[in-house]
This record gives C-alpha cells, structure tokens and sequence, in this order.
C-alpha cells in the first residue's frame, strides 16, 4: 500500500492567492459586465526590456545551430551569469563572494521553500510576522511546524513586525531559535530594516549558532542609500546567512524564471556529533541530483540586465513601478487611510479602517470600487486588519483604481 506524506495534509486547504482568484472568479461571473482592476497579487504587467529582449533572440537563434546549441546546462549556473553577478551586485559594495558560491535558479520562490530540505526536521524556525506563506508551508511539509492551533503553528516562532513595533521583529529572548527567515524589502508589508536593526540579527545568528535564510528579492527597489540591499554588508553574515535573489520583480522575469541563491562555503550547521557540515556542498549536491540547471536562454537573457543598457532599462521600469507606488501612497493617505511601505518597496500595507476584517474589506472593495486587493491575515496573524496593494500595474490602470477608490471611499 502506498502511503502518503502526512505532513502534507497539514496544510490549511486553501492558498492565499488561490483563494482570491476563486473570489474574484466568482464575482466575474456574478457580474460579468464589472471591470475588476487587480492590485493584489504581485504581478508584473511591464514588457521584458529591449535589452532582455535582444538576448533571447540571440541565444535563441544560438540554439538553432549545432554548433551554438546547449543542452543540459551545469545545475549551478553559467559562469558568464554567475561572473555577472558577482561583478555587478556585489563587489560595488565591497562583498567578496566566490563563483561557486553563486546558485543560479529558476526563481527565489524555489529555492527559499527547498533550501530547508537541508535541515533536520526539529530544528525551531523564526519567521517575521506577516510573512511570505512559502516560508512556513514548506516547512509544514516536512513536518517541522507543529500543529496549526487558532491561526497559528505551535512549532513556529512568530515575530510580529507591525506599525506598533515601527515594522523592526524582536530579538527572541525566551527560547532559542534555530532557524530564522527574513525577507526585506519586506513583502507584504513593504517596509525596509536598517543596517543597525540587520546586525543585531547576524549577532543573534553568531551567537546562538543560528541560521538565517535572507530573501533579498526586492533588494533592486531600495532608494535610500543608507539602507542594506545585502545581508553580506554585515561583518559575520557569511557565516550564517544564506541570501536569496530574484530577477522577477527586478527585470520583468515571473514568465521568464530565472534568479539565484548565494551559498557562503563559511556557513555551517552541526550533525548530532558536533561536526560542521558545509551548507554550500549540501546544496551543491542537492542541486545536482534534483534540479537539472535554468535554461541557457534565461541566463542569457538575465545577462544582459548586467549591460550598460539593461542597467539603464530596468533603472527605468523600477522608476515606473515606484512611481505607482507614490502615486499610490499619497493618494490612500490623503484619503485618511494609515499606509506603510510604497517607499523602498513596491508594495503599500494599508491599515483598514475602523478594525474591519482583512477578508471583510477585501470584499468591501470588490464589491464596491472593483479593485482586488490581498487580505493581510494571509500571510499570518498580524496581517489582521490590513491589506496589501501592489504597484506592479500599469501606470493607467493604477490611476482608474485609485479613482474608483477615492469616489467609493468619499460616498460609502
């Protein structure tokens, strides 16, 4: 008899961002002459850049050819992207990383819900408060969470990052945490930590021989000089910190997948008879025999975000997605709504008024102005009462939602 993997099936049936779509499905059909403007989910709508572009049509003619043609690639990247990376993300900011340390994927999603594959299953995991659901559902999938008790998982230490703590989580001081995942930019609630703030948690790490797992995919749309892209810009994270990036959100990639992971050879976590065992060629290994490499036209394509003009051109569509999202901070907040993020971060956490229900507004602003927004409950227990709007759409779709909201909040 096959038996199935228990752990899955303590998965709370519903995903975030299925259970909108199913919402949102049903009221189309409902009301199927309504115009339904998206700024929930956190798509981008921006054409891949001329750069991007002319890059895939070369690999892609590459290919075409025998002698230009790639089959399986090496699982851990080309070193032309790889050799990119390193030159332009991180040496300009004095962060010195070998070629293989770099970890070519095919999007941060991937990799930050493998990367604890790696990690005996009863280590105790931290994770900011909301957070990105992947964190904690892979962990459940494994087993590592515990029992899901009123919102909550027993085996989860909850870090709540709200407007009452300035959005900066606590140094846990009861009990030891083993494992520890932070994600600034933050999404959903799309505030920012200081390179202050960041060090107290890579001291944390050192001291406690903890791990943290760093989702750094937003990094590209920091605008304040003094605030950390890296967690490496911290002496000592590369000995416990593993950083993951993503050219989704920065160079138009959600259709195209292709991102990557840095994997220090200094980090290290113990086996049961104190030895230190090297997280780089556990994932090095893991690599190889269950991911077969991204596609040679991705990386191609990624490259070329590294050129002087995809620099400029991916300069211009971040300028673009952060312009929505002034528009749409200073828009919300003078119609007396309580709005965070929108400034290092492409997203707006907005408090819902007069403590309505995260789901309960979501469908107040459905039903009303037609414009989709994600609940914060989903993405944990102080997500309640507030609500993530993106700024991943167009420039004129953006402007008729806000439209909409401002006639709907004015007369309702």
């Amino acid at each position: 008899m096959a038996l199935v993997n228990t752990h899955f099936l303590n998965l709370q049936d519903n995903y975030l961002f299925a259970d909108i779509a199913k919402k949102v499905n049903a009221f189309k059909v409902m009301h199927p002459k309504a115009d339904v403007i998206s700024l929930g989910i956190g798509d981008v709508t921006q054409p891949l850049c001329p750069a991007v572009i002319e890059a895939m049509h070369k690999a892609t003619d590459e290919m075409a050819t025998a002698e230009g043609f790639h089959g399986y690639g090496p699982e851990q990247g080309y070193a032309f992207l790889r050799e990119a990376i390193l030159k332009n993300d991180f040496l300009p900011r004095g962060i010195h990383l070998d070629m293989d340390e770099v970890f070519i994927n095919d999007g941060a999603k991937s990799d930050t819900g493998n990367f604890q594959e790696l990690l005996h299953w009863d280590n105790f995991i931290g994770v900011t408060d909301p957070v990105y659901p992947v964190y904690i559902d892979s962990n459940v999938m494994i087993g590592r969470c515990g029992t899901f008790e009123d919102g909550k998982w027993t085996n989860v230490r909850y870090l709540p990052t709200t407007a009452e703590n300035g959005f900066v989580p606590e140094i846990p001081k009861d009990r030891h945490v083993d494992v520890i995942y932070l994600c600034y930019p933050n999404n959903p609630t799309g505030t920012v930590i200081s390179k202050a703030e960041l060090r107290k948690w890579v001291n944390y790490a050192l001291k406690n021989d903890a791990l943290i797992l760093y989702d750094a995919a937003y990094q590209a749309y920091i605008q304040d000089p003094e605030i950390p892209h890296s967690i490496y810009e911290i002496r000592g994270a590369r000995k416990c910190a593993v950083e993951f990036r993503s050219f989704s959100k920065t160079a138009g990639f959600t259709g195209v997948r292709c991102g990557y992971t840095i994997v220090p050879k200094e980090v290290t976590v113990a086996d049961f008879e104190g030895n230190r065992i090297q997280l780089n060629h556990l994932w090095l290994r893991r690599q190889c025999t269950k991911f077969n490499g991204t596609s040679y036209i991705s990386q191609r394509a990624a490259e070329a975000i590294y050129t002087p003009e995809g620099k400029e051109q991916v300069r211009a569509t971040i300028a673009y997605y952060m312009d929505n999202a002034r528009m749409m901070l200073s828009t919300l907040r003078s119609l007396g709504y309580e709005c965070y993020g929108g400034e290092n971060a492409p997203y707006i956490w907005m408090k819902t008024p007069d403590g309505t229900l995260s789901w309960k507004f979501f469908e107040q602003m459905l039903y009303g102005p037609n414009v989709v927004c994600t609940p914060g409950v989903g993405f944990g227990p102080s997500g309640e009462g507030y609500v993530r709007f993106t700024a991943f759409g167009s420039r004129e779709r953006t402007e008729e939602a806000l439209r909409r909201i401002e006639k709907w909040t004015k007369y309702c």
